[in-house]
């Protein structure tokens, strides 16, 4: 994968730079937590009900798309448990002796919070299983007839499990999991109360025109909104007099290149190569790539399912086709045959 996706300022994914404003606008609890209420009044009845008990939270599976919070439910959790919460991801724990050294590190009530679950290796996941059952790790000690296996009994706590793929997840894995939750995409309702809320922590002066600009253009997703904020924010305390209005919002976004729907340049690019060079398709997903310069996986993965979401790209089995929608957006129109006029 290229690393044009990392640069963009509408991509979901977590930058360096993203990290140090999450921390900062990361809510801390169920109430601060925008969007999401089904899950959030699922997640209530669970703590409450594990308060009352005095018991762990069953163990908790988010997936979704990048930007939409998992890792914030993930903290928030472990507030409302009043719950230390230890933070890993899959890529790290490589050996089975990371994943001992974690666990046995773990007190009473802990939650471990594990980014990227789908990528643990198979070896891991199977130390994992008796973990998260019985609360106990098997460890192999020697080797050929003479290795023995050590149980080691682990205190009570909870794993906390995010992917953006759930279905690269084993059914064993998935299975360890009491509750279950799909993150949806927010409404612009939803993004405007994030940005309110988060301009307020930033000592940001902005009109509601503005927000309603940014809500428009943060292809449902919270970090983008918040991602684009900031971006605003630097160029109205430069360019003018800090306070973020209608006009020098537009004027940020239109400098940074993303339209009234969240496209960037790079999106409008791949509809346009498709319009351009095979009239509108249908054209090969490797076509695509090699015209516009891009890696395919990147197109499949990262520009191709918004494109989808909001109608402007169809798949057939000949290949991707631009929609009607496609050519309305970018001002083009097509002939019978599908060519540009």
């Amino acid at each position: 994968m290229n690393n044009n996706d990392e640069n963009r300022i509408i991509s979901s994914k977590e930058t360096s730079g993203d990290k140090a404003l999450d921390l900062t606008l990361r809510p801390k609890n169920l109430g601060e937590y925008v969007g999401q209420e089904k899950i959030k009044d699922n997640l209530q009845i669970a703590i409450q009900a594990a308060q009352k008990r005095g018991e762990t939270i069953e163990h908790v599976l988010l997936y979704g798309a990048p930007g939409l919070g998992k890792t914030s439910l993930a903290h928030i959790i472990a507030n409302e448990m009043g719950s230390n919460i230890r933070v890993t991801s899959g890529p790290a724990i490589e050996k089975s002796g990371d994943l001992a050294a974690i666990l046995t590190n773990l007190g009473e009530g802990d939650i471990l919070f594990i980014d990227e679950i789908h990528r643990l290796n198979k070896t891991i996941e199977e130390i994992l299983y008796p973990a998260m059952e019985d609360y106990a790790l098997d460890i192999i000690i020697g080797k050929g007839p003479s290795a023995r296996t050590l149980r080691i009994d682990l205190p009570h706590f909870t794993i906390i499990g995010a992917t953006t793929k759930a279905s690269l997840l084993s059914a064993p894995l998935r299975d360890r999991f009491g509750m279950t939750y799909h993150l949806n995409f927010y409404e612009p309702d939803d993004l405007e109360k994030i940005i309110n809320r988060s301009s307020k922590i930033l000592d940001v002066d902005i009109r509601p025109d503005a927000v309603g600009a940014i809500a428009s253009r943060a292809r449902r997703t919270p970090r983008i909104a918040n991602r684009l904020l900031k971006r605003v924010r630097d160029y109205c305390d430069v360019k003018s007099d800090g306070i973020v209005n209608a006009g020098a919002c537009l004027a940020a976004l239109e400098m940074l290149e993303v339209d009234e729907l969240g496209l960037d340049w790079i999106d409008r690019k791949i509809i346009e190569t498709i319009i351009e060079k095979f009239g509108g398709g249908p054209v090969g997903l490797n076509t695509i790539a090699a015209a516009t310069g891009e890696d395919m996986d990147t197109i499949e993965d990262v520009y191709e399912p918004y494109l989808m979401q909001l109608g402007f790209l169809d798949r057939s089995p000949r290949g991707r086709i631009v929609t009607d929608n496609g050519y309305r957006h970018l001002g083009r129109e097509k002939s019978g045959q599908g060519k540009i006029v």
